[in-house]
């Protein structure tokens, strides 16, 4: 996993958690599938909806994730992740409003977890993860965000 590694508490991402990560950050993963499977096999993608970006994931790619945690009143919370201090945390609920109820459904029916779960899971690896992608206190290109997940 290189980059991930102890990124999450424990040190573990689940296939689950990895699927609704990239499903948020990376568009090429909504299907659960690798790219090369996906560009075999994958059915026509559906409409996204208004505002997303199918190559920046559910939300635009991790700016857009950021964006939905700062219009939901999580601004220091997200900046905590971004800089090179200490992480804030963020509780699942709170999470799980800043996402929306229609991202959290499509997230879970991808993975097969149970919406309260995801967003558990979620808000726990969030931190570290954004953390990882973000080293110098930086968001990167969405290009660099998907290559930290192909790698």
């Amino acid at each position: 996993m290189g980059l991930f590694d102890n990124a999450v508490p424990g040190g573990n991402i689940t296939k689950p958690l990895m699927i609704a990560l990239g499903a948020l950050l990376v568009g090429k993963m909504l299907s659960g599938r690798s790219a090369d499977q996906q560009d075999q096999a994958a059915p026509a993608p559906a409409p996204t909806p208004a505002g997303t970006s199918t190559d920046g994931g559910l939300l635009g790619g991790l700016g857009g994730l950021l964006d939905r945690l700062k219009d939901a009143g999580h601004g220091n919370v997200a900046d905590s992740w971004v800089g090179t201090g200490q992480n804030q945390s963020i509780n699942a609920n709170d999470l799980g409003t800043a996402l929306g109820p229609q991202v959290i459904r499509e997230i879970a029916q991808r993975t097969g977890l149970d919406e309260q779960e995801l967003l558990k899971q979620l808000s726990t690896a969030l931190p570290g993860i954004v953390d990882k992608l973000t080293p110098n206190g930086q968001v990167p290109q969405q290009h660099q965000v998907a290559s930290a997940f192909n790698s």
